[in-house]
């Protein structure tokens, strides 16, 4: 099977999988233990959080060890929920993923506002300052990139005029941790990420928050990580998933370094407000993703890439399939052949309503029934979108057979 769902989850890259296996024989003690072996784990659990705060540029102790980014959104979220005035709005970005969306609406039903999207799904940043100069927002909450169409969203802007405003800004960085560089992030109050989305296991993640002033914890019956999450910290886990966001960083770098280090921290021209080259290794890859554009386009007649005109990150490809195709039928057909694809977010397959990203984009129910995404990873080579575009031009070809008169 030649996987093109790296968006909804990764294969487990192998030094992260050695990491976890090592870890489990040398750290057998639980971290808040006050024997030798308790500390010795808790002593890796500190050289884990001191490593990632250098990676995204943070003090180690704003962040909190979480099984995921669904525990971290809901941890952000139940804390604003906790500490707000009863008056006070959360702003969300109407593209955002089912993980923030939902607690948003849970803890603040009617207490929260769409920030609205373009046509091409890039959030609206005329609209977010025109009102942070007319009212204070509780919370504002924008992703780095968005997980169903790819397109990267101006967090840093956004971030920008929240701090001019006052105002606490949380940033859902799931879809850009490990596919660009992570420094900078740690300038957000808020930021969630998780290891299964870089080459990770699945079950763990991080949420940064700020060191000062207290965190009103989701889950209870514990003192870890100071009180703001209850909870024997997954050592293995956290231990593989840096191994993981090590691997990914270093290749990163090491590209910038092959291009004279003219990259900037922004991860070049995948953000809206740099003028930079990306990386090679980067830009090698959005040539391969080009290329089976180009030639998606060629082949089928009616279809269409969303998105188009923007930055997206460079492993995403979300495309309109010919208009009397359904989207399910080409995600069985693709996998009869061998290729696993996804129709937008995983947390919202499967179901009989129309993407809500694309809703928000202006797309209308029909239109978005005929979307699919292709999302690589570092490891897929230029054979498997080749491959790719084989296959969806036998699949299209078989298709417009069976519906000729």
């Amino acid at each position: 099977m030649i996987y093109f769902d790296h968006n909804a989850t990764s294969p487990l890259l192998p030094q992260a999988r050695q990491a976890w296996v090592e870890a489990n024989k040398q750290y057998i003690g639980n971290p808040s233990s006050p024997h030798r072996l308790g500390q010795r784990a808790d002593a890796a659990l500190t050289a884990a959080r001191e490593q990632l705060a250098r990676v995204i540029g943070c003090d180690a102790q704003d962040l909190v060890w979480t099984s995921g980014a669904t525990e971290s959104s809901n941890l952000a979220l139940h804390h604003f929920a906790q500490t707000l005035a009863s008056d006070a709005e959360v702003w969300v970005s109407a593209i955002e993923h089912p993980c923030v969306r939902a607690p948003i609406r849970h803890y603040f039903s009617k207490r929260h506002r769409l920030i609205p999207v373009g046509h091409a799904g890039v959030v609206e940043l005329g609209w977010l300052a025109a009102e942070l100069r007319r009212r204070r927002a509780g919370l504002v909450a924008v992703m780095a990139a968005n997980n169903e169409t790819g397109v990267v969203q101006p967090w840093r802007e956004a971030l920008a005029l929240c701090r001019e405003h006052g105002v606490p800004f949380f940033c859902d960085a799931v879809q850009w941790v490990g596919k660009l560089p992570a420094r900078g992030l740690g300038d957000c109050d808020f930021v969630s990420g998780t290891a299964h989305k870089f080459g990770g296991p699945k079950g763990v993640g991080f949420l940064k928050c700020p060191a000062k002033g207290r965190v009103a914890p989701l889950l209870l019956g514990g003192p870890q990580e100071d009180g703001r999450r209850a909870g024997t910290e997954n050592v293995a886990g956290i231990l593989s998933m840096m191994t993981a966001l090590e691997v990914r960083e270093h290749e990163l770098a090491a590209a910038a370094a092959e291009d004279g280090g003219s990259t900037n921290e922004n991860g070049a021209s995948f953000h809206s407000s740099s003028s930079s080259v990306s990386p090679a290794a980067v830009r090698l890859r959005l040539a391969w993703r080009e290329q089976f554009e180009r030639g998606l386009l060629a082949a089928l007649p009616g279809a269409g890439i969303v998105g188009a005109s923007q930055p997206r990150l460079w492993n995403t490809v979300s495309a309109f399939m010919p208009v009397a195709d359904c989207q399910q039928r080409w995600v069985v057909k693709l996998d009869k052949l061998g290729f696993a694809v996804s129709t937008g977010s995983a947390c919202s397959s499967g179901r009989e309503v129309p993407s809500q990203v694309l809703s928000a984009m202006g797309y209308a129910p029909a239109e978005a029934g005929r979307v699919l995404r292709f999302s690589s990873g570092w490891e897929t080579p230029e054979a498997d979108w080749d491959a790719l575009l084989a296959a969806v031009k036998r699949v299209h070809r078989g298709e417009s057979r069976r519906s000729a008169p």
